[in-house]
């Protein structure tokens, strides 16, 4: 089984920063792409960003230049710098990964619980 969990959501005022982290446990062979996506109140989840097993990265044109996925292979974590925080950007996030649970296994994705962003003066 393939547990993720997100930390670092909360309160912050327009303008402010906050960092996402996603953190993959349990027993797996291997993580490919890894994604953040957001459900905002009455609307559909989006994604966010997402990042390539080798480092490649993607991001809704919404956020790009605010926000910052990245991720640590040797921790099983990804992450997500959110920078110039907007009022639209109030959602929960979502950590997405598609995992190999063993060698030759085909990857299938997996979703965290959510955190919860609320952007607000």
């Amino acid at each position: 089984q393939v547990q993720l969990v997100e930390s670092g959501g909360g309160l912050v005022q327009p303008g402010g920063s906050l960092r996402l982290s996603c953190a993959a446990s349990g027993s797996f062979f291997s993580i490919g792409a890894m994604n953040w996506y957001r459900q905002a109140p009455g609307k559909q989840r989006e994604l966010v960003a997402g990042i390539s097993s080798s480092g490649r990265t993607n991001y809704v044109d919404s956020v790009k230049g605010r926000f910052t996925i990245s991720r640590d292979n040797a921790k099983n974590t990804m992450y997500l710098q959110m920078n110039s925080l907007k009022p639209e950007d109030t959602a929960v996030y979502y950590c997405n990964a598609w995992v190999a649970q063993s060698m030759g296994s085909l990857y299938r994705d997996y979703f965290g619980q959510g955190t919860q962003v609320t952007v607000s003066s």
